[in-house]
């Protein structure tokens, strides 16, 4: 499959100015960013002997592996096949899935939930065994829960302790990444910040990118605020290609209530017999697809978006009246108590929802051991684009994701860093400095991320055409010259330069993929193009920065 390139300038190398000899230096032999499942299990990893440094811009139990609902899949009943597990993540991928990744992370995923097991996770069991659930997408029940529908809290709970029991693994939290530090093409560490000490030079013999998605992008998401592609943003000026970024996935069922914050509803009350109905009452999943709510999250989502046209309504309506009360409470209470909060009863009321960015498939491409294209750097998670998704991910294969990939990323950084020196020299990086944040009149950061946001979705969401998609160019290029080439002071403004260059991106390749294909979809290129399921590679240009003085 070749890929076809497009080009993105990022306008500088670097956020923020700086001089070696003016700021603070840790050292590190590896430096793991973010603390999600693949951040957490790459740092697990590494060999004991080995420093290792884990940063997180939030507190660590902050991040899109915590706030996931349904669970992790993995053939774990007799009667499953792997072949039937790959078979299933093709078909969800819409023919631009790697079938050798597909294969080695299916196979992988017994032993990674036994080991997760074993770190002190405690699934949901019936008689004794794991209890399995079926997701859409997926012909078995394979999918493994805890907490009923907080499964990611339970795993990273378990995870976390370890990482905290491990003497050799320092984590930073609430310390965000401004960017990685390169010097020959190799990748040494990344310069960080918080609010106690400022900026922060980290030097590492290897680095692990594990900064999760970009959910936080949209007006409509399921993921925290926190998720704003930090890690697709830094790796980029760093020179690390990004792929297949038009592959934004929207969950169908988000919680919709006018003035609240958006909720995830699980692709496990669908699993377990929960019905789509629109504003009418009418169950309408047959008209678009013989798997009903079992089709996979694309389908059904443009499946909603859809019905809520022809109804002119807002949204539509989850009816769990078919599972029967006494399983919903047993199996849905995280989801049972937020709609409670709202005066929803999930026993007797249908809930109202709608579709919200939930995943970003695209990211940094890496191959099968998480190498990215940029020495010394790995990546693991949400932020890559490994080839296991495809064009649409098939539900709860995130989580295994992450765990898999994390363990290779960190078994390889770790056995590279071993053979490497302990004598290290600051290479004379130099910062140029960009526009200064109060030359001009005061930006209005909120108003503008708002824009962003609602701009996103309205022009690179689930529908997009050719003349919105480059209006959204346009209108994004036009803040970029004024925000990106700007020092600004803190995260708020460096999360708004990282959101900004992200969604050049993002619109950049939906403009190049023209055709429909699983979660991008053409409203004026309906139809699957069998000679266009290829990769869209996006490399940065123009960088007006100098890297050393």
């Amino acid at each position: 499959m070749q890929p076809d390139r497009i080009e993105v300038p990022t306008l500088r190398r670097y956020l923020v100015p700086f001089d070696p000899k003016r700021v603070p230096h840790s050292f590190a032999d590896v430096l793991v960013i973010g603390g999600g499942i693949a951040g957490t299990r790459a740092a697990l990893e590494i060999d004991p002997s080995l420093r290792t440094v884990v940063v997180t811009k939030d507190q660590i139990s902050q991040s899109n592996s915590a706030w996931a609902q349904g669970g992790i899949a993995g053939v774990l009943d007799p009667l499953d096949e792997f072949s039937s597990h790959v078979a299933d993540t093709v078909a969800a991928g819409k023919g631009m899935c790697d079938q050798d990744v597909v294969e080695f992370v299916v196979r992988e995923a017994p032993e990674r939930i036994r080991e997760l097991i074993r770190y002190g996770t405690a699934f949901d069991e019936v008689q004794g065994k794991i209890a399995l659930t079926l997701e859409g997408g997926h012909s078995h029940a394979r999918v493994a829960h805890a907490l009923g529908d907080a499964t990611g809290k339970e795993v990273m709970r378990a995870m976390h302790q370890r990482a905290f029991d491990s003497d050799n693994i320092d984590i930073w939290q609430q310390t965000f990444t401004i960017d990685l530090l390169t010097r020959d093409g190799i990748c040494c560490g990344a310069l960080v910040w918080n609010p106690n000490h400022g900026r922060t030079f980290v030097w590492a013999k290897q680095t692990i990118l594990c900064t999760g998605g970009a959910g936080a992008m949209y007006r409509e998401t399921t993921n925290p605020s926190i998720a704003t592609a930090d890690g697709h943003a830094l790796a980029f000026r760093a020179g690390c290609d990004l792929r297949d970024m038009e592959f934004m996935q929207f969950h169908p069922t988000v919680l919709y209530i006018a003035g609240s914050s958006r909720h995830l509803i699980s692709e496990a009350v669908r699993g377990e017999g929960a019905h789509l109905v629109d504003a009418t009452g009418y169950r309408f999943m047959a008209d678009y697809n013989d798997a009903m709510e079992l089709a996979p999250r694309d389908v059904v989502s443009q499946a909603i978006t859809q019905q809520m046209t022809k109804t002119a309504h807002p949204c539509v309506y989850l009816d769990l009246a078919p599972i029967g009360e006494e399983r919903i409470r047993k199996r849905f209470p995280h989801i049972g108590k937020m709609c409670s909060d709202f005066g929803v009863d999930i026993t007797t009321d249908r809930v109202p929802v709608r579709p919200g960015a939930h995943y970003m498939i695209g990211g940094i491409t890496t191959d099968t051991d998480g190498r990215t294209s940029l020495p010394g750097l790995w990546a693991a998670g949400e932020v890559t684009s490994t080839g296991l998704h495809g064009a649409n991910r098939l539900a709860s294969n995130s989580l295994l994701e992450g765990v898999v990939y994390g363990l290779r990323c960190g078994q390889n950084a770790s056995n590279l860093a071993l053979d490497q020196s302990d004598n290290f020299t600051v290479p004379p990086l130099i910062s140029a400095p960009g526009i200064a944040h109060d030359s001009d009149e005061t930006l209005d950061l909120t108003d503008i991320r708002n824009s962003l946001r609602s701009l996103m979705w309205r022009s690179v969401g689930i529908s997009r055409n050719e003349p919105d998609l480059q209006t959204a160019r346009q209108q994004l290029d036009f803040w970029a010259n004024y925000v990106c080439r700007r020092d600004l002071a803190g995260p708020v403004g460096w999360e708004l330069q990282n959101m900004m260059l992200v969604g050049r991106v993002m619109a950049a390749a939906a403009v190049a993929r023209q055709e429909s294909r699983g979660v991008h979809l053409r409203s004026d290129f309906p139809e699957t193009i069998a000679a266009a399921a290829r990769h869209i590679t996006v490399t940065a240009t123009e960088t007006s920065e100098h890297e050393s003085a």
